[in-house]
């Protein structure tokens, strides 16, 4: 084997130029400082030679490497006298063997492996910049070196820290002169460390794992925190800035799940994850992955057991698509179709290097389960092989390896000017022309045309690649998700877009990617989700609080039982991701539903939705449909709670969308409280029945009070009911095996009742039961006979009572004791009032409530003076002295609406009768939103963007300020309409 003699006095010619004839004045000034302490220095300046025009050219070009030799002239002076392949095989030696003691046997401290790896990186780094900027080696061998190198300073340092826990007892080394061999400890280099091409100022990705049953471990449940602790040592060894530089920055977020797992974790472990949960980009990036150190032959296993993950067996066509979108989101923007020079990323932008290996890997990936030979790591290789195999044509694959190494150069050359882990070219002419002239161009014009020719030819290729593949947004911007850091142009997308927090948006989105959500565990949901992310992002950007709408999606996702089928909708399905994006940027209420009901989202998929109106018939179809099959009565209440909270949700989304009105929304949730209840109702009547008989001649009826009895509920209404019971006079006990007399038996009635709405089950609460409207409010019977209820309301019931009843309607029940309870709301109604005595008892209450429950603020639509109250106390007003003023009293139940309509034209001036009725239907469709979209109180300055936005919508305003106003404007004009109509004088000339 013939030795390589090579040393930088073979330079023949130099083909480099410093960047001014002052900064070679400059350099040549600094080399004459070194060389009065070091003849061979100076010998070197006093000859005529092109090795000493190209140190000058490249230490005027490399500040880096000026630097270097001014504060470690020993560098130089090793650099220039040995042959360099022997002075780069000691370098790598000497980290290799870092980790061993000196003559006394004494194992090194950190300080001291620290040192002699920084020195042994200094030396290399230096002496491969030089060989490499002559030309006398080429980037194929500069990278090998630098690969080489990494792999001995990680193995040198993963020995020195086995056997200084070894030391501490942690763990148990079997053999001290090879403390890694049969330890069981994987560590893999991936990316280019893994396929021998590491660039000049590259950090290193690694991937640790361990075999719990190995010798070295002493107890497996203390490993992962063990090597927890020798692992951040490791980074702190290799990455720490000393006074002697720092060896390799050092990233372990390539394992499974970075943000979930240890540093390192169990072989059998990572296999599941991988078998299980691994995604597309993850096959790519152990194609390279390649151990470094620790148990290289247990790497080799590991290695071969995850095969059939990385390379399957038949033709993975699928799997092109998620790696291509992978690559899409990464294009860089600089003039879209045009190639800038300026500031272009020779790694990650159009016609870079990650094209190229992205190019290589998609056809790895593809055919590399049937195809062995197409299982290699390196790129230059891969290239030859992909072409052998007939995958590419001889030409592209000359053309590829030409760009990607011609690349490489520009890349190692970017980073060598100051030793910065950078893919980025300068913005400005001067520092441009510093590259072009360490790349050996005369001019910066004669660069840039032939970086331009390289890029352009590997984007054409790529191109041909995939050019039957779909859109994904190229013009969004940089959106790279896979891996583990955030990418800076990434997150400078993500601002454009909208996002104040691009950073947590940026890792929400890649915890979609590992799978953590049931909905993400599928290849294919995460490949689906992949393709939707721009669109996504889009569309969640364009609202106002974008942050807190995505996260609100991300919460519903970590609910779903699966994703593929939504995924795919969305993608698909342009009207189903607005509709998403508008409850999560306008709804938090619901979109917390959604997030912890996901079944709820099932109805939004049906494409009848905003097109069939919720009647009750159309209700009660479905709830009949679903109730069908329960087996039993536990599974009849969970069957109700799931159809309910169903139902509400697509009643809102409807609302949500404008498809129906406040007010329409209002008998809506009213005919679904109507059935749920009835459902109920005879469920716990059968449940009764079962356990304590009939009571003879029994009879009951559920009335129903307030918003539920006026048609008026809202989202967020509770239920005031009250149970009214009849049953034979001569009866004393109910006839079943657990017989109770009447109290108890239609206490138990109405006991299991509240329960079975209100209690919580798995599937939630269906209601929040209110009884308090009863005859003696809590103090009284929690079950009401019929004519108790009369006697009570013909001759104790106070004037806020008959308020109440004028809202009461029979819902459901026996329907001779409906009739009858409707007979008593009809005769109790119609009576003749004193009407001086109902206005002072009114306005007495409402100025109670104004100062018991003052408003919040005027968005309190419910309570500010000339709001939703005062409204509906003036409608019940109207009820009660009806029959006093001459008119027909509406049946109890009458909607707030439509007693106005009935009563006002006669009893109310027109002007005013038509502003109560705008601020009504004004204040209902606000309301209804506002609670639909909200759990708490509304507060303009935290509401969501998009609930304000609903508002003016819902309202015909142009902006918040405009609606606003128009509520100023409409509450005190009812208000003065209230005091007008309820006032005690009233009586003097209308009785």
């Amino acid at each position: 084997m013939q030795t390589d003699m090579r040393r930088l006095a073979d330079i023949a010619t130099c083909t480099l130029r410093p960047m001014s004839q002052a900064d070679a004045k400059s350099v040549l000034s600094s080399l004459k400082d070194i060389g009065r302490q070091h003849p061979e220095i100076a010998s070197l300046l006093a000859s005529q030679t092109p090795l000493k025009d190209f140190i000058v050219a490249a230490f005027s070009l490399s500040p880096y490497l000026r630097d270097t030799a001014v504060a470690h002239p020993q560098v130089l002076v090793r650099a220039l006298a040995e042959p360099i392949t022997d002075h780069l095989g000691a370098c790598v030696e000497t980290a290799r063997s870092a980790w061993k003691g000196g003559e006394g046997g004494k194992a090194p401290s950190d300080a001291e492996i620290m040192a002699r790896l920084r020195n042994a990186k200094r030396d290399i780094a230096f002496t491969m910049a030089l060989a490499d900027l002559s030309r006398l080696f080429d980037v194929r061998e500069t990278t090998r070196w630098l690969s080489d190198f990494a792999s001995a300073a990680v193995s040198a340092t993963i020995n020195h820290l086995l056997l200084s826990a070894h030391d501490a007892g942690k763990l148990n080394v079997v053999d001290m002169q090879q403390p890694s061999e049969g330890s069981g400890v994987v560590v893999l280099g991936m990316g280019k460390l893994g396929a021998f091409e590491l660039n000049y100022s590259s950090d290193i990705d690694l991937v640790v794992f361990y075999e719990p049953q190995a010798p070295l471990i002493i107890d497996p449940q203390d490993a992962p925190e063990t090597f927890g602790r020798l692992l951040r040592r490791m980074i702190r060894i290799l990455q720490e800035r000393t006074g002697d530089g720092y060896v390799f920055r050092t990233d372990l977020r390539l394992r499974p799940d970075p943000g979930a797992t240890p540093l390192a974790i169990p072989v059998d472990a990572a296999m599941l994850y991988y078998e299980s949960r691994g995604q597309n980009w993850e096959r790519a990036a152990f194609i390279k992955a390649r151990p470094v150190a620790g148990d290289l032959k247990a790497g080799e296993a590991f290695l071969r057991e995850l095969t059939p993950f990385v390379f399957r067996k038949y033709l993975d066509y699928a799997a092109i698509a998620d790696i291509h979108s992978i690559k899409r989101q990464i294009h860089a923007h600089k003039g879209h179709g045009e190639i800038a020079v300026k500031g272009h990323n020779i790694k990650l932008g159009r016609g870079g290097i990650r094209e190229i290996e992205f190019f290589v890997q998609t056809q790895q990936l593809i055919a590399g389960g049937r195809m062995a030979e197409l299982r290699q790591r390196a790129t230059e290789p891969m290239l030859e092989g992909l072409a052998r195999a007939n995958w590419i044509d001889g030409k592209t694959a000359e053309e590829l390896i030409s760009a990607y190494w011609f690349l490489r150069d520009v890349e190692h050359r970017v980073q060598m000017v100051r030793d910065e882990q950078t893919h980025v070219l300068p913005t400005t002419e001067v520092e441009l022309k510093r590259i072009a002239y360490m790349m050996g161009f005369a001019d910066v014009t004669s660069f840039s045309a032939e970086l331009s020719r390289v890029l352009k030819t590997v984007e054409r290729r790529y191109a041909q690649l995939f050019e039957q593949e779909a859109r994904l947004s190229a013009e969004t911007g940089n959106l790279v998700f896979t891996g583990q850091r955030d990418d800076p142009d990434t997150l400078e997308t993500l601002r454009k877009l909208g996002f104040e927090r691009p950073q947590d948006i940026s890792r929400t989105i890649r915890t979609w990617h590992y799978g953590r959500y049931r909905a993400t565990q599928s290849v294919e949901a995460r490949e689906r989700l992949t393709e939707l992310t721009p669109q996504l992002l889009r569309v969640f950007g364009e609202n106002k609080r974008a942050d807190e709408a995505l996260l609100r999606f991300d919460h519903f996702i970590a609910g779903l039982p699966a994703g593929i089928q939504l995924f795919s909708l969305l993608g698909n399905n342009p009207g189903l991701l607005s509709l998403i994006v508008n409850i999560m940027s306008s709804a938090p209420r619901l979109a917390d539903i959604i997030a912890s009901k996901p079944h709820v989202f099932d109805g939004m998929l049906d494409p009848r939705l905003l097109v069939e109106l919720p009647t009750r018939d159309y209700l009660a179809e479905r709830i009949n449909g679903f109730l069908s099959g329960a087996r039993h009565y536990e599974d009849i209440l969970d069957r109700l709670r799931i159809t309910a909270s169903e139902q509400r949700f697509l009643i809102g989304i409807r609302l949500l969308t404008g498809v129906i009105t406040g007010v329409r929304a209002g008998y809506a949730l009213t005919d679904l409280a109507d059935l749920i209840i009835a459902a109920t109702l005879d469920a716990v009547l059968l449940e009764v029945e079962a356990a304590h008989g009939k009571f003879p001649g029994g009879r009951v009826a559920v009335v129903g009070m307030g918003k539920l009895g006026s048609h008026e509920l809202t989202a967020g209404s509770d239920v005031d009911i009250i149970l009214l019971y009849d049953h034979d006079e001569t009866a004393f006990e109910s006839n079943g095996p657990k017989p109770l007399d009447s109290v108890r038996y239609f206490t138990r009635i109405t006991q299991r009742l509240i329960s079975a709405l209100s209690a919580p089950t798995a599937e939630g609460v269906l209601y929040e039961v209110d009884m308090r409207l009863r005859p003696s409010g809590n103090k009284g019977p929690v079950a009401t006979r019929i004519n108790a209820f009369a006697k009570y309301q013909r001759e104790e019931a106070w004037t806020w009572e008959h308020m109440a009843l004028t809202r009461a309607r029979a819902l459901c029940g026996d329907d001779s004791l409906i009739a009858e309870a409707n007979t008593i709301f009809r005769e109790v109604l119609g009576q003749t009032r004193d009407i001086g005595k109902i206005a002072a008892d009114v306005a007495e209450m409402r100025e109670l409530i104004d100062k018991e429950k003052p408003p919040s603020d005027v968005w309190d639509f419910k309570l500010i003076p000339g709001g939703l109250v005062d409204i509906e106390f003036i409608a019940q007003y109207l009820m009660l002295v009806a029959p006093a003023r001459g008119s027909e009293v509406p049946p109890s139940g009458t909607s707030t609406a439509d007693v106005l309509q009935a009563l006002g034209p006669a009893l109310i001036a027109p002007a005013d009768l038509e502003t109560v009725q705008e601020a009504l239907t004004l204040f209902t469709s606000l309301s209804q939103i506002v609670r639909l979209c909200l759990d708490g109180d509304f507060e303009m300055k935290d509401a969501p963007a998009g609930l304000i936005d609903l508002l003016c919508r819902a309202a015909d305003m142009p902006d918040v300020k405009v609606l606003e106003a128009d509520i100023r404007r409409l509450s005190k004009a009812v208000r003065r309409i209230f005091q007008a109509v309820v006032k005690p004088c009233s009586a003097v000339h209308q009785t």
